[in-house]
C-alpha cells in the first residue's frame, strides 16, 4: 500500500494523468504492460503515419526500387508525376509518399502486409492517405461527407497507375463514373425527352454537385439550398418578388426535375395536372380535365399546349403591382 501512495505522489507530482488512471484501474503490478501496450501503439501508428519522420528517414528505399519489381505501377503522365508541384509524390518521395517507407517491404521479400495500399485498405482509412495532400479548395471537406460517410473512398473512384479519365477517374468520363452508383438519376439525363446538357458534354454532374464534400445538402457546389444552386445559373428567376409564388419560394424542385423529365420543361408532372395538384378550388374547373371538358367547355384552351401559363406567364413570380395572380 505505501508502495502505490509513493507511486501515485510521484504521478500526480510529475503531471502524468495517463499513469495515474492506470495506477488507479489496474493496481501498480499491471501498470509496467499498460504502458508498455500504449508505446506499442503508438509506434504502430508512427510507422503507418503517411507524413515522413526524422526516425523513418533510413527507411526509404527510392522509386527506383520500387520500380524493379512494379514497373507497370508507374505513375508517368499522371498529375502525380508532376515535379514542378512542390506538393506531388515525384517532388518529395515518389511511389513512398503514398506507401510509406517501403524497406521492410523489400528486405521482407515483398510482403504486402509491410507496406501501405490505399486501394486494398478500408476505404476511410484509404482515404487518409490521399487527404495529407489533397485538402484544399474543393477537397477540404471531404472528411465526413456523405460519400466518406457511406465507405466511399479516393479509391473507389480515382486509380492513381491505371487511370481511365481526367482527374485520374476510374472511367472514361464523369458521368460514367457517377452512374456505377447513381444509375437511376443519370438514366434520366441520358434517357429522358428533356433534360440537363449533361449527354452533349456541356455540363456534368460537377456543374451542380461537389462530390468531395459540401457544407449544404445535396453536395451542391453553389448556395445553401437548391433554389439558390439553380439561381446561379437562372438569375433571371432569383427574386425576391412582390407577389411570390409558393412552390417556388420554396424550392425549385417541387416543379421540375434538374435530371430530366418527360415533360416540357423538366416538369415533374404534364400541365395542367402539375399545377391543380395544389389549386383545386380555384375559379377554373377544379377537376382534372377529362374528354368532356375537351369537347363541351370553353376551358377547353387549358388543357393543351402551355396550358394554366398561357395566361399566367409569370409563374415564377411577379414584380407588377397588378400581378397577384401572376399575368403576363
Amino acid at each position: 500500500m505505501r508502495t502505490t501512495d509513493h507511486l501515485v505522489r510521484c504521478a500526480i507530482g510529475a503531471g502524468s494523468f495517463s499513469l495515474l488512471t492506470s495506477l488507479l484501474l489496474v493496481g501498480p503490478g499491471t501498470a509496467q504492460p499498460t504502458a508498455a501496450r500504449a508505446a506499442a501503439a503508438g509506434g504502430t501508428r508512427a510507422a503507418t503515419s503517411r507524413v515522413p519522420t526524422a526516425q523513418d528517414a533510413a527507411n526509404y528505399v527510392g522509386q527506383d526500387s520500387c520500380l524493379s519489381c512494379h514497373e507497370t505501377q508507374d505513375y508517368k503522365g499522371t498529375g502525380h508525376a508532376l515535379k514542378t508541384n512542390p506538393r506531388t509524390p515525384a517532388a518529395t518521395q515518389g511511389c513512398e509518399s503514398c506507401h510509406g517507407p517501403g524497406k521492410a517491404h523489400v528486405d521482407g521479400g515483398g510482403d504486402p502486409a509491410l507496406i501501405l495500399n490505399p486501394g486494398t485498405m478500408p476505404p476511410q482509412r484509404g482515404s487518409e492517405q490521399c487527404v495529407g495532400c489533397h485538402n484544399r479548395k474543393e477537397h477540404a471537406l471531404w472528411p465526413g461527407s456523405q460519400h466518406d460517410q457511406r465507405n466511399v473512398g479516393c479509391a473507389s473512384c480515382h486509380s492513381s497507375h491505371t487511370p481511365k479519365g481526367p482527374a485520374q477517374i476510374k472511367a472514361a468520363g464523369e458521368t460514367a463514373l457517377c452512374a456505377t452508383c447513381h444509375q437511376g438519376v443519370v438514366n434520366k439525363h441520358r434517357n429522358r425527352f428533356n433534360h440537363m446538357p449533361v449527354r452533349e458534354g456541356k455540363m456534368s454532374c460537377s456543374s451542380c454537385h461537389n462530390v468531395h464534400g459540401s457544407a449544404n445538402l445535396k453536395l451542391l457546389t453553389y448556395g445553401t439550398t437548391v433554389a439558390q444552386s439553380c439561381a446561379s445559373c437562372h438569375a433571371e428567376k432569383r427574386g425576391p418578388y412582390l407577389w411570390e409564388h409558393a412552390p417556388v419560394a420554396n424550392a425549385c424542385v417541387t416543379c421540375h426535375d434538374p435530371h430530366g423529365s418527360n415533360n416540357d420543361r423538366m416538369l415533374v408532372a404534364k400541365q395542367p395536372f402539375l399545377c391543380q395538384r395544389c389549386h383545386v378550388t380555384s375559379r377554373h374547373p377544379p377537376t382534372v380535365y377529362d374528354a368532356f371538358v375537351l369537347k363541351n367547355s370553353q376551358n377547353a384552351n387549358k388543357i393543351t399546349g402551355r396550358s394554366c401559363t398561357v395566361c399566367h406567364a409569370q409563374i415564377h413570380g411577379s414584380n407588377a403591382p397588378s400581378g397577384k395572380a401572376f399575368l403576363r
